[in-house]
């Protein structure tokens, strides 16, 4: 029988919130729809770069930098200030993507919840919120308080250190297998949320458990309690 895991630390970007806003605010600013998931991968690749040099940058100052880089190469003349905070308001807005409230809700009666993101903790307050399932989390975490972001070992220990738990008591919740080796290399169990029906890379470290929906891991996880 798996044990249950004594904490569910969740990712929050992409695995708790839905960006498909996204696209049609990039749309709106005269930027190709698709260019939304490239801004986002670029933030997170030039994150990753900055932590590996020691530095631990703040997650929005990347992103209205790479915001604001992407429009001033387009043709059309805009108030590039003003369409670059109307795309952030979007993304520190977005919704909960439909199964999260209700794994939530299950989840919250087998294990502690908090969450980690590379993001700010105001974003993952405001998400959880406005979602209805704040008070389901004991703790919104934030790598601005780690000293390096996720994947490097020192993000999921400050998870752990911050529950006061062993870090093999944690399972990291998340739909980025990047997250998912990196929390398996920092000895926590891990699950990867697969929605969209994705192969994992086989280069990564493959997750404990994988399931379509947030739904669907609780399912898993009280299963193995009976």
């Amino acid at each position: 029988m798996t044990p249950v895991p004594a904490v569910l630390v969740f990712d929050v970007n992409e695995t708790l919130s839905d960006m498909r806003p996204l696209a049609a605010a990039f749309e709106a600013a005269g930027l190709p729809a698709g260019a939304a998931s490239l801004w986002f991968s670029e933030v997170l690749r030039d994150g990753f770069a900055l932590t590996t040099t020691g530095v631990n940058p703040d997650f929005v100052t990347l992103a209205r930098d790479g915001l604001d880089r992407r429009l001033a190469a387009t043709s059309e003349t805009r108030d590039r200030a003003a369409e670059v905070d109307r795309i952030l308001e979007v993304f520190k807005h977005l919704d909960l993507h439909p199964d999260v409230a209700p794994g939530v809700t299950a989840l919250s009666r087998t294990a502690e919840l908090v969450t980690l993101s590379n993001g700010s903790a105001a974003i993952a307050e405001s998400l959880l919120e406005s979602g209805g399932v704040r008070g389901r989390f004991a703790q919104c975490l934030s790598v601005q308080d780690a000293p390096r972001w996720k994947p490097a070992r020192e993000a999921y220990d400050y998870a752990a250190q911050q529950t006061g738990r062993a870090a093999q008591e944690l399972m990291l919740v998340a739909v980025h297998p990047w997250d998912i080796h990196g929390a398996a290399a920092a000895g926590l169990r891990t699950a990867w949320i697969n929605r969209t029906g994705a192969a994992y890379p086989s280069y990564f470290q493959a997750p404990e458990i994988e399931a379509e929906h947030l739904v669907g891991l609780a399912e898993i996880l009280t299963a193995t309690e009976d």
